[in-house]
């Protein structure tokens, strides 16, 4: 059996390994919608770049959520 607090840093250590996959899917997400926009309007370079930095900052916005959300989850009470 493990001890009481041990489950809340196993936790956290699970939040903090997908951060790296989290980062890559929302650019990629954004960059490939950013592309398929600019090629149905006719808009080249644009959208892809706004697609593309709308991307990065949601997978930052992800990171801190869970750098935050595993903070919570290693400092609780034990």
């Amino acid at each position: 059996m493990a001890p009481p607090g041990e489950k809340g840093t196993w936790k956290a250590l699970g939040e903090l390994s997908s951060i790296g996959i989290t980062l890559v899917v929302a650019t990629v997400i954004g960059l490939v919608g950013g592309y398929y926009a600019d090629r149905w309007l006719g808009s080249k370079p644009w959208l892809t770049l706004l697609g593309l930095g709308m991307g990065i900052a949601a997978g930052f916005v992800n990171l801190f959520r869970s750098v935050r959300r595993a903070e919570r989850e290693f400092d609780e009470p034990k």
